[in-house]
């Protein structure tokens, strides 16, 4: 269902998911998790077109979804767009902040400072303003709740993305913070960190030659790259009953990257590669 159509919320629905960024790759993937559970999903996004056909889709299918136009930069506009959702569906149960720019690689002496900013005000800040709009929300409902944000094997270790990167890190920080200070509400507040993840924008980077899929894989402990989906049925995971004592982590959906990028690249070889040393 579109922005510009009259929504009501079912008696005994199962909540309420908030997903920013939500029109395309994680974010996409994750409102169709919490659809297909059954919760009505708010769709964040500046993609009209995208965030508008993934609702109409999910209603095609039997959810109960929305579309909501917002740039996440914009506390206000994001503050806005909370007091709408709690109007249309209710307050929100579940956060999924998605919403990020990606960056090819750069360096730090020759990288664009506009563009560097423009970066921590949708990936930082953009998280922090739906993590306090929605997070006061689930304080005020006073019905606990979830919250996981979307950071990356880049909250890890450097990579040469000096906007994206340290963003990546700062927000596995906020989540511990967070974490701990609305714990006593009951809401628990948790981050996925995927590897790359397989979408038609990375294959479109890597048929461009910005991303070495042989560099890619090389590093990875198992031999396929996770879908959306399976970034999506962690976020998922951390929002049920099954992870009611987990709170404050950061959970890499990485394809064995955090234990691969070191002893993949071993100066002395792998045991089984050719030529491996003692």
């Amino acid at each position: 269902m579109t922005d510009s159509q009259p929504i009501s919320r079912p008696a005994g629905a199962a909540g309420v998911a908030v997903v920013t960024g939500g029109g395309r790759g994680i974010g996409a993937a994750a409102a169709r998790h919490f659809a297909k559970a059954g919760l009505a999903v708010a769709l964040l996004d500046v993609d009209r077109a995208r965030g508008r056909a993934l609702a109409d889709e999910l209603a095609a299918g039997g959810g109960q979804a929305r579309f909501y136009d917002c740039d996440v930069s914009d506390a206000a506009v994001v503050d806005a767009v909370a007091a709408r959702v709690a109007a249309d569906l209710g307050a929100a149960t579940v956060l999924v902040t998605s919403a990020a720019l990606i960056p090819n690689t750069e360096s730090i002496m020759e990288m664009d400072l506009a563009a560097h900013d423009r970066m921590w005000r949708v990936n930082y800040h953009g998280t922090l303003h739906a993590c306090r709009s929605f997070g006061r929300q689930m304080i005020a409902a006073g019905q606990g709740g979830n919250i996981v944000t979307v950071g990356s094997i880049n909250s890890l270790l450097p990579l040469p993305l000096p906007a994206y990167n340290p963003g990546k890190a700062a927000l596995a920080r906020l989540t511990q913070l967070l974490a701990d200070e609305l714990g006593r509400h009951g809401i628990r507040v948790n981050s996925v960190a995927p590897t790359y993840v397989m979408t038609p924008e990375l294959q479109a980077r890597i048929d461009a030659g910005q991303r070495d899929l042989g560099k890619i894989m090389g590093v990875h402990a198992l031999p396929t790259l996770p879908e959306p989906s399976d970034v999506a049925d962690a976020i998922g995971f951390l929002c049920s009953p099954a992870a009611r004592t987990i709170t404050g982590i950061l959970l890499p959906v990485d394809s064995g990257w955090t234990a691969g990028v070191s002893y993949m690249t071993y100066a002395g070889g792998v045991p089984w590669g050719r030529g491996a040393a003692g």
